[in-house]
């Protein structure tokens, strides 16, 4: 039974965590949170949480969840809220960097994988129930969130944020939700991951703006691409050699050495890249599998290679491999071309774990 902290009671998080203390004084706009700052809505959505319908019947572990959810939903209004020249203040983006920030600090609070990624993303799609109906395509918005989280505690924690403020439209705003479970159970999704046909029909619908969730593509596969992702001595390497021996690699820190190019020289890392490339297109057109191996951490990157190997037909596997946050460091730091402390825990802030929409199969290999 994992919890962030075994009382939720406020000033033992004050005491615990820096990041509830930034909470204080983060202004908000007084039409839609007339309660005051960010700390002061946390609270009131934390006390909220335990008053929302359905809550109480909830398995204790999901429960700590949604508490940690509820805790760290608007941990990044921190860093994005601005006041605009007509005195409005926003907080655009806050919900994505805040998925951001969980991850940083659950992971290195060795929560869970599982457990920390539905925290994630909780806090990534906590105000989705409320807009999900002004999306250019509402079903396809509902959908994806279904693959990542449980969209039953979604709309809960959606409920508790909105009856944790101060705001003329209250009403309004719970019956969206409505609106969203409604949806979402017309669409198949509700407290459930969508039931896609195949991993094919999952992949093409979310590549294609046309495509619709019941549609079943032909599978024509070229070559295999195992592409893999992870953290500087997450055990990339290893993993390769078990799993993928007779394959070959595109090794990125091998055409590095051999160009004698360091990981940090920014230049460098395009040729690299490009070198990279030159060899996974030759076993494209052979239709030839291979592992493309390198951290991948970001979905900006990973999008670039998939892209480029689907231009070819093939089919796309993402392994993503973690480490514990304290094994990551001393398996790095016994690595040939170990990289420094700081520049792990700038990777650690930034690493985005690879979604089951962004290829035709993905696989996570997790440290016990």
């Amino acid at each position: 039974m994992w919890q962030l902290i075994e009382h939720m009671q406020w000033f033992l998080l004050e005491k615990e965590f820096d990041w509830v203390q930034g909470m204080k004084g983060v202004p908000q706009d007084a039409r839609y949170h007339a309660e005051g700052d960010v700390a002061i809505h946390t609270q009131l959505v934390l006390k909220a949480l335990e008053q929302v319908s359905g809550y109480q019947d909830l398995p204790v572990q999901d429960q700590h969840i949604l508490q940690a959810a509820a805790l760290l939903h608007d941990v990044e209004k921190r860093s994005t809220t601005v006041t605009e020249p007509d005195g409005t203040i926003t907080s655009k983006g806050h919900a994505k960097r805040g998925a951001l920030t969980s991850r940083s600090l659950l992971y290195r609070l060795s929560a869970p994988f599982r457990i920390r990624e539905q925290v994630c993303s909780l806090v990534r799609y906590h105000g989705l129930p409320l807009w999900a109906l002004e999306k250019k395509d509402p079903q396809k918005a509902v959908i994806q969130a279904s693959l990542q989280v449980d969209t039953k505690l979604l709309a809960m924690l959606a409920s508790a944020d909105v009856l944790g403020r101060i705001a003329p439209d209250q009403q309004e705003l719970l019956y969206r939700i409505g609106l969203f479970q409604a949806l979402c159970e017309e669409t198949g999704c509700w407290g459930r991951p969508y039931p896609f046909s195949t991993a094919h029909a999952k992949f093409y619908y979310f590549k294609r703006e046309d495509s619709y969730p019941d549609f079943v593509p032909f599978d024509e596969f070229g070559s295999t691409v195992v592409l893999l992702s992870g953290l500087p001595g997450a055990g990339k390497d290893t993993y390769t050699k078990q799993h993928y021996r007779d394959w070959p690699v595109i090794n990125l820190d091998d055409i590095r050495r051999a160009h004698k190019i360091s990981p940090t020289d920014k230049s460098g890392n395009g040729t690299v890249i490009q070198l990279a490339k030159e060899q996974a297109r030759a076993h494209l057109r052979a239709q030839k599998d291979f592992v493309w191996n390198a951290t991948n951490i970001t979905r900006q990157l990973r999008d670039q290679l998939i892209e480029l190997f689907v231009t070819y037909k093939a089919f796309v596997r993402i392994v993503y491999i973690e480490a514990a946050y304290k094994k990551l460091h001393q398996q790095n730091n016994n690595r040939e071309a170990a990289l420094p402390r700081q520049i792990i825990e700038k990777l650690i802030d930034k690493l985005e774990v690879p979604l089951l929409e962004e290829a035709h199969e993905v696989v996570y290999c997790l440290e016990p």
